[in-house]
């Protein structure tokens, strides 16, 4: 199969993802791959590893000077920030470990992360999950702050909930989470493995609202569709050890220099105006559909982070029918539509992704069951 930019050979034309932040194959990240991998494969951490070093201070110019620790996986960078959160409350609260995540969130798939996710059916098979996590509503400050009590050390959230349907933080809320942390001594996580490298517009969600979280983490996009995660934070970074933490692939040469070479592009093409403009764009597209389809409604989102909310359980089938098509799309269970496509999309892969969507949803519109 030939894959390059947003199409997967001939026969499916139009690739969403949100790992592929420039698409498959870009240039850039292959000439970096492949002359790293002619100079060194993989180091100890026990030594100076300078690729991950220059990615590091690429994150810091973007992130307020935070410094960073790699992993290999988003759920590895949670992990990391639940360790670091729950570090500071042994030793400045008194032994707080309580963690309050938002109803509805994703943050991986590891015991840990899987506590702190707010979604019930993705517990249910690993019962009895860690203790010391506890979910409320998202934008709901009233419900944070009636959560929170002494055992509680940390917020962790994301500004757009991706995998729970594409729902976006409002700023007052962001605003709000932050003077409480800032208040109560809590230390606020801000999970940007989905929206952040520029998905929304700007390369974190959170620089929409006027504040700085205490801990960021990172994966997905941010090398290209190679392998990484980051932990970034800023002073409470010190409260780590020798021996606290640690990892034996995160951050290796050959992810850190495609995740460089990904940053650069992003930074170099202009890509975060872009991920913008082409938002609104397809936004108003996805409205259009919306009032010619009875059984779609309630488009939203941000940037290049897109849904619509479908009737009758009929996702499954709409993207079954745009798989026909030629066009990829997901949906989150039976009544959500997410679309999440590269940040290299111009205004012709609109039309065209536009155009396909359109035929497979006058499909399902001639199907018994959309009359429901």
């Amino acid at each position: 199969m030939n894959v390059t930019g947003l199409h997967l050979s001939k026969s499916i034309t139009r690739e969403h993802s949100n790992v592929n932040v420039l698409g498959h194959c870009h240039p850039a990240i292959i000439k970096a791959v492949q002359e790293q991998v002619t100079q060194l494969v993989h180091v100890s951490n026990l030594y100076y590893n300078i690729r991950q070093i220059e990615l590091a201070e690429l994150l810091g110019i973007q992130s307020n000077g935070m410094r960073s620790f790699f992993s290999n996986s988003g759920a590895e960078a949670n992990e990391g920030a639940i360790k670091l959160a729950r570090k500071f409350g042994r030793v400045h609260k008194d032994g707080a470990y309580g963690i309050i995540s938002m109803e509805n969130s994703f943050h991986g798939r590891t015991l840990a992360t899987t506590a702190a996710t707010g979604q019930a059916s993705y517990q249910a098979t690993w019962v009895p999950i860690p203790d010391g996590f506890k979910q409320v509503p998202f934008n709901d400050l009233g419900a944070l702050k009636a959560a929170t009590s002494e055992k509680t050390v940390a917020v962790l959230l994301e500004a757009v909930q991706g995998e729970g349907g594409i729902w976006t933080a409002n700023k007052e809320y962001i605003q709000g989470v932050r003077h409480w942390c800032d208040e109560q001594k809590l230390v606020m996580i801000c999970d940007e493995i989905q929206a952040g490298m520029g998905r929304t517009g700007k390369f974190f969600r959170w620089e929409h609202f006027d504040v700085v979280p205490d801990i960021v983490t990172m994966a997905k996009g941010l090398a290209g569709g190679i392998p990484i995660g980051a932990m970034l934070t800023g002073p409470r970074s010190d409260l780590f050890t020798a021996g606290d933490h640690g990892t034996t692939f995160g951050g290796n040469p050959i992810a850190s220099a495609a995740a460089i070479a990904t940053i650069k592009t992003i930074l170099e093409e202009n890509l975060l105006e872009n991920a913008a403009k082409m938002g609104e764009y397809w936004h108003s597209k996805l409205e259009t559909f919306c009032e010619k389809y009875h059984f779609i409604d309630s488009p939203r989102g941000i940037g290049l982070m897109q849904a619509v909310h479908v009737q009758h359980d009929l996702a499954p089938t709409i993207v079954q029918q745009a798989l026909e098509h030629g066009l990829l799309l997901n949906n989150l269970g039976p009544s959500t539509l997410r679309m999440v496509p590269p940040l290299i999309l111009k205004a012709e892969d609109i039309d065209e992704a536009a155009e396909l969507m359109d035929r497979a949803l006058t499909d399902v519109a001639n199907m018994p069951i959309s009359n429901l």
